[in-house]
């Protein structure tokens, strides 16, 4: 991982005293001439009794290093000391870390260690320990060094609890792959009667705090109840995380001033929600903490010469605020070419000035085989007729009318199967009418995504673009605005919040008709599940991509098998970047 530039715009406000950013416990790496000798040693500190109730982690692994977590629950108030050691083998016969340290109620009993001296590619074994009590046993792997034949992930997004039962989560944790890439949405904001809670109480699953989350007391118990889900806790007791924030650990399609899911009247100080929210996903999370205030999660994992994983924030370090197609409808008709105009306004970043330049330089200093963007929402163009919009999309009409959107979708695919000169005018002018269906993904932020793409192809990059955000699993074809081939992306379904078809117009049973004909529909989109819960197996040689979109039979019920009738396979050499 690389330290992205001292941005001092971005940093965040003041009174996030030094506490916030979690403190890292001592370290005494036996036999490393780097180590220290437990300079944050606790001896003649009264410690409580405390237990491990939210498992283990492990995460922002490094050639030589990775961060390791737990979280302790105190049976009183006061400082807890804590324990830790690093092994070689599950046994713990041959221990080649170990430090101890203090945590306490300002960082909510959350322990971090940044574990240094580890030999690259290498898988090892921690645990904590405090007073008699005895943290599960994690297992982690750093990051490989010069040539590397192979690398493997899971591809994660969008882990809703009330919505289901965590199934994908303890699927992860029997593969095999070298770490869990979370391409956010690690949590959701809504309370107990919000989004996706209508099965909750029958799950057992209501969330709590039982309102909205706002305050850093909210976002700890939110965390805290996450963690506390035993397949959660499996897959991160197994593999390494790479985690990037998405919106929802904030809140609802938020920006960089501010989110759709906020409102000051009532919630007060976005600024204010926007760093209890940061603060708890620093402590909550096994991500290795900024060096100062900012709130800076792009970053940079090399894995060897196979690939440079770059991870993104297209949500809050820079972003301008979403289009919204309300603002250019009349009586529920979008005017199509403002909508086209103000989506050529070249100053509209998603990314910020700043973050803008870092993957710049990125790319342009990649050596690597694979260049692969880790990133929150689509950056295909899903261009869909307007018609379709105006039926389906709730912040036009209050009375969504799915026959009409059927009947739009239907009669666009039927006229795109035609040869342009065997259309109708009207035929051609329902395909000419199309917009983009997604204004708060990339297609909302045309220039700059052109722009990202024109730059890499000019590299020669060979990109790999892994999104999440929709609870729907894509795969799709990337090209210039000139139509060039540019590279690839897939994005990944959800763990748990529901699709298309947890839409209350669409059904389960439109929604799987839906898949088919939207890849009918949209240009360089080659596959579409609206239904699967699930997530995506990508394993990268130096000459191919495989990405397999995976899926669970039910989140509906712990009894579940793996659903591999439904699981779909994509292949890309890297000669031309075609997807087959």
């Amino acid at each position: 991982m690389t330290n992205p530039p001292d941005f001092k715009r971005r940093t965040l406000v003041k009174a996030l005293a030094a506490s916030t950013l979690i403190p890292l416990l001592g370290s005494n790496l036996i036999g490393c001439s780097n180590s220290s000798n437990n300079s944050n040693n606790a001896d003649g500190v009264s410690s409580v009794p405390a237990d491990f109730n939210h498992g283990v982690a492990s995460g922002d692994p490094l050639t030589d290093r990775v961060i390791l977590w737990t979280r302790v629950t105190p049976t009183e108030e006061g400082q807890v000391l804590v324990q830790w050691e690093v092994a070689e083998d599950a046994d713990f016969t041959n221990v080649i870390g170990q430090g101890e340290g203090m945590t306490s109620a300002d960082v909510d009993y959350t322990v971090k260690v940044d574990a240094e001296g580890l030999q690259p590619g290498s898988s090892y074994y921690y645990r904590f320990t405090t007073g008699d009590k005895t943290s599960p046993t994690g297992r982690t792997r750093t990051l490989p060094q010069g040539t590397v034949a192979a690398a493997s992930f899971a591809v994660v997004s969008c882990a809703n609890y009330p919505a289901g039962f965590f199934n994908v989560y303890r699927e992860i944790a029997g593969q095999d792959v070298d770490a869990v890439l979370h391409l956010g949405d690690y949590l959701y904001e809504y309370a107990a009667n919000g989004y996706a809670s209508e099965r909750a109480e029958e799950f057992g699953r209501v969330v709590e705090p039982a309102n909205e989350i706002v305050s850093l007391s909210d976002y700890r118990t939110r965390y805290a109840l996450y963690r506390s889900d035993a397949d959660l806790q499996a897959a991160h007791g197994t593999h390494p995380f790479i985690i990037v924030w998405d919106d929802h650990e904030i809140a609802n399609d938020s920006w960089e001033n501010g989110a759709q899911n906020h409102n000051p009247d009532t919630e007060g100080s976005y600024a204010e929600r926007r760093m209890a929210a940061i603060q708890a996903w620093y402590e909550w999370l096994p991500v290795r903490p900024p060096s100062t205030m900012e709130d800076i999660i792009y970053r940079r994992f090399q894995y060897g010469d196979l690939l440079d994983l770059l991870m993104l924030d297209t949500r809050h370090v820079g972003r301008d605020e979403q289009l919204q197609y309300s603002d250019f409808a009349t009586a529920g008709i979008i005017d199509v070419d403002s909508v086209r105009t103000a989506l050529t306004d070249r100053t509209r970043s998603i990314l910020g000035s700043e973050q803008l330049g870092w993957l710049r330089e990125q790319l342009n200093q990649s050596t690597a085989r694979w260049q692969v963007l880790g990133q929150q929402v689509l950056m295909s163009r899903y261009q869909i007729p307007s018609p379709l919009l105006e039926a389906l999309d709730p912040g036009l009409s209050p009375d969504l009318d799915l026959g009409k959107g059927t009947a739009a979708l239907l009669a666009a695919v039927g006229a795109k199967n035609k040869a342009p000169e065997d259309r109708t005018p009207e035929e051609q002018a329902l395909l000419d009418s199309a917009i983009p269906y997604n204004l708060d993904a990339w297609d909302g932020y045309t220039s700059e995504r052109d722009e990202i793409l024109a730059f890499a192809k000019q590299l020669d990059s060979k990109l790999v673009v892994l999104a999440g955000d929709t609870h729907n699993a894509w795969t799709s074809q990337l090209r210039t605005a000139e139509g060039d081939v540019a590279g690839v992306e897939f994005g990944c379904t959800s763990v748990s919040s529901p699709g298309f078809d947890g839409a209350s117009l669409l059904g389960p049973s439109n929604a799987a008709l839906f898949g088919p004909l939207v890849v009918g529909l949209i240009d360089d989109l080659n596959y579409a599940n609206l239904v699967g819960r699930g997530y995506l197996h990508i394993a990268f040689s130096g000459d191919n991509v495989t990405a397999t979109h995976r899926f669970v039979s039910t989140v509906d019920s712990t009894d579940y098998t793996e659903n591999a009738a439904a699981a779909r396979s994509f292949v890309v050499d890297r000669a031309d970047m075609l997807l087959s």
